[in-house]
């Protein structure tokens, strides 16, 4: 049940993020505000409960499977970003660099110095 109640949160912020987008016609991913207002409210919150942590932890095992369809999507519009090669080359390379970045100062953020003792 905790299960069905952490991809019931997941699903509502997704709805919630695809109606906001839809209604105000922003040129954003429905997805992508949904997990902008997840952000926000655990941000508020202060804390992900066991019903989210327990959903999310379940789809990382999929991960490569929800990437996949994007993937495949870009292989059919080729033709027509045959001449943006630069700028989708810049957009990657920026982004794997933030990417990178973050994830080393998150690292460096909550991980223990080495005077503190993990078993503390």
């Amino acid at each position: 049940m905790s299960l069905l109640r952490g991809f019931l949160l997941l699903t509502g912020f997704y709805l919630l993020g695809e109606s906001l987008a839809f209604i105000l016609d922003w040129p954003v991913s429905g997805g992508v505000v949904g997990m902008i207002l997840m952000t926000l409210f655990l941000m508020v919150r202060g804390r992900v409960n066991k019903d989210l942590g327990m959903a999310s932890q379940s789809l990382i095992a999929f991960l490569t499977m929800l990437i996949m369809p994007g993937v495949v999507g870009i292989y059919f519009l080729g033709e027509e970003l045959a001449g943006q090669w630069l700028a989708i080359a810049g957009s990657l390379v920026a982004g794997t660099l933030l990417s990178v970045l973050t994830t080393l100062w998150l690292m460096a953020r909550f991980m223990p110095t080495s005077q503190e003792s993990p078993h503390d």
